[in-house]
């Protein structure tokens, strides 16, 4: 944006205006902003890493998505349906302060899931989209109106900090899932980085 001089609507001119008649308006210089560009980048980012997760799982079928393959007893099914769930809290519940309720209780064994594939696929879909959507109309000085616990709480100040977790977030779970997908079928280096 650039700013110009103007002239008040409804005033009339003769000659120069005083400073009194002309005021400031912006006009768009065809630039994008630097928070454009960086939100862009943080969004490309976050993008990459959902996509390594899908790619990563890709070809799975049923049983090898369902079955846990590390003693701490994960599935990659339910580490999908986290990733949506981490989603959903920390783009609604935390940057809008609201969320839409889940179409299903959250009362099984953490980071498993008794839901079919194609459901929790669906669910991860629809929330990295309200994430997007939430991400889009929102600038990234802005704060949470919803809280999560501390201390990390306390360190994500605004929608900028909280994408960085959330790229954070799923960066790590992607390298879990490659592990995992290694032990399965020795397929190692999926996803676009």
């Amino acid at each position: 944006m650039r700013v110009v001089r103007g002239r008040r609507p409804g005033v009339r001119e003769f000659g120069r205006p005083s400073s009194s008649q002309a005021i400031w308006r912006r006009v768009p210089s065809g630039k994008p902003s630097t928070e454009s560009k960086e939100k862009k980048t943080l969004s490309a980012f976050l993008a990459a890493q959902r996509a390594s997760v899908l790619a990563i799982v890709d070809g799975l079928d049923t049983q090898s998505l369902t079955t846990p393959v590390l003693p701490s007893g994960w599935t990659p099914l339910g580490l999908i349906e986290h990733l949506g769930h981490a989603k959903r809290h920390w783009f609604q519940e935390v940057v809008t302060g609201a969320a839409e309720p889940l179409p299903w209780p959250d009362d099984h064994a953490p980071l498993t899931t008794p839901r079919a594939p194609e459901v929790v696929f669906a669910f991860y879909d629809s929330q990295c989209r309200r994430s997007d959507a939430v991400i889009a109309r929102t600038p990234l000085s802005t704060p949470p109106r919803g809280r999560h616990p501390e201390p990390l709480g306390d360190e994500l100040a605004d929608l900028r900090g909280i994408i960085l977790h959330v790229v954070e977030e799923t960066a790590r779970h992607a390298g879990h899932l490659d592990v995992v997908r290694e032990l399965l079928d020795g397929r190692t280096g999926l996803g676009p980085r």
